[in-house]
């Protein structure tokens, strides 16, 4: 009976729809602002071999996971996770991981969409030649005054926020898929045509060689958590996401194939922008361990002061800002889908409702860096707190109890059904890797950001 069940959502109109929809949500800020610059932090090529590695034995087996609990349930991340522990006549209280998703992807959206509207000034900023002959100290301020004005981050937070709710009111095949179809191949036209320009780079070897000859003696046991942690967060998992996409996939679709497609483009994303970044830095004689204000405070040096630097400055900041909004779309549905199915209510007025509630709590973050800046709790600022409680607790937390519930919990003729693997050796080994490695792995990632490792 379940088998024939369908999501009153609508479904993906192909494979390829979900395939670009689920891309679009893992592709986002952590791969084109995040994935260089702590790469830059771990010393280059071995941490991206670490970081490879983990995509392919924790990154890949929890998206097929959470991929199947969604589309063997056809509902959103609370009530599938409802039904499943039914289905598997396990302990009620596994419904909570389903809150735990939509909780965190909501909460993460309040502050996406801040960071998401810096991206969206600099188009404007470099647009106007903003950063045309800055030099560091003028780059910074430039960087200072921005985030000092709640005024601006307000408008730019709300014009970010509009555009994903416009996007997601529209539903299935006319929001999402229409949205994706245009951003993703957009996105990555932009970051070719920006890859071309990194060749004509004096530091074009150079980025390419920190990126990709290891050097171990520059791993640490730290770095070899981050990479693990980066794998896992750069896919969008555990936050309900990738469950409520999988709620709209068809039963005909591979979930093993598509899962293997989606990580690969989006470590090719991830890769791409590394590519593009670390040329940038040594040809400017800039350092790749920058920190995170290497895209907002360090590279708008390097797009002032080189030739073609107005043009390429422009083109990055506009792939952050669609490499953005591909994934806050994915972070407000779950919240959407359980309005509807829960309340009662309609696409739109779950919509307004869900996008008014992130935009609103936006504005913690928003004052973090102005007039609240001196309001800590527990030695934080509001924003620091609010993803230290996502990114670093709700995530790995929700992670790992997908492993185990799909591994352990959940019947094995269920999981063997949902992903239809050709052989049985193929679902051994995900059976494998989804019961110990993937959990082993989250584990420790999460006793890192604890600070117990």
């Amino acid at each position: 009976m379940m088998d024939e069940k369908k999501s009153q959502h609508g479904e993906w109109s192909s494979r390829f729809a979900f395939i670009l929809a689920a891309t679009g949500s893992a592709v986002g800020l952590g791969n084109i602002w995040k994935f260089p610059y702590i790469t830059g932090e771990n010393g280059g090529g071995a941490f991206v071999l670490v970081y490879l590695l983990c995509v392919l034995l924790i990154g890949i087996p929890l998206m097929m996971a959470e991929t199947l609990l969604g589309r063997r349930s056809k509902e959103n991340p609370i009530h599938t996770m409802e039904i499943l522990t039914k289905e598997a006549g396990a302990d009620k209280n596994w419904h909570y991981l389903g809150w735990l998703g939509v909780a965190a992807g909501f909460l993460i959206l309040s502050y996406y969409s801040v960071i998401a509207g810096w991206a969206s000034a600099y188009v404007v900023k470099a647009f106007f030649g903003s950063f045309s002959g800055a030099n560091p100290s003028e780059i910074k301020a430039i960087f200072d005054n921005f985030v000092a004005s709640p005024m601006q981050l307000i408008f730019w937070h709300s014009l970010f926020m509009l555009a994903t709710m416009l996007i997601v009111v529209r539903g299935i095949e006319k929001g999402f898929e229409k949205s994706v179809r245009f951003l993703l191949p957009w996105l990555f036209a932009l970051m070719i045509l920006m890859v071309g320009y990194a060749m004509t780079t004096d530091g074009y070897f150079k980025g390419l060689n920190f990126l990709f000859r290891p050097d171990f003696s520059k791993l640490t046991a730290d770095s070899i958590l981050v990479a693990m942690g980066q794998a896992f967060f750069s896919l969008s998992l555990g936050m309900g996401s990738i469950m409520v996409y999988g709620a709209y996939l068809p039963k005909d679709v591979s979930i093993t194939k598509a899962s293997m497609i989606i990580a690969g483009a989006d470590t090719i994303i991830a890769l791409l922008a590394g590519i593009i970044i670390f040329p940038i830095v040594f040809s400017n004689g800039l350092h790749p361990n920058s920190g995170p204000g290497l895209v907002f405070e360090t590279l708008p040096i390097a797009f002032g002061n080189m030739f073609g630097g107005w043009l390429v400055g422009i083109l990055f900041f506009v792939a952050l800002v669609f490499a953005a909004l591909s994934s806050s779309i994915a972070l407000i549905e779950p919240a959407v889908a359980w309005l509807i199915e829960n309340k009662g209510f309609t696409r739109e007025k779950a919509c307004l409702w869900s996008g008014l509630v992130a935009w609103a709590l936006g504005f913690a973050t928003i004052f973090s860096f102005n007039i609240w800046a001196n309001v800590k709790l527990f030695e934080r600022n509001l924003f620091e707190l609010i993803d230290y409680l996502t990114a670093n607790l709700m995530l790995p937390i929700g992670g790992f109890c997908i492993a185990i519930f799909a591994g352990w919990i959940m019947h094995q003729e269920h999981s063997k059904q949902e992903l239809d693997c050709p052989d049985n050796l193929s679902y051994k080994i995900w059976q494998f890797l989804v019961r110990y490695i993937a959990p082993a792995a989250v584990f420790l990632v999460f006793l890192n950001v604890v600070g117990v490792l």
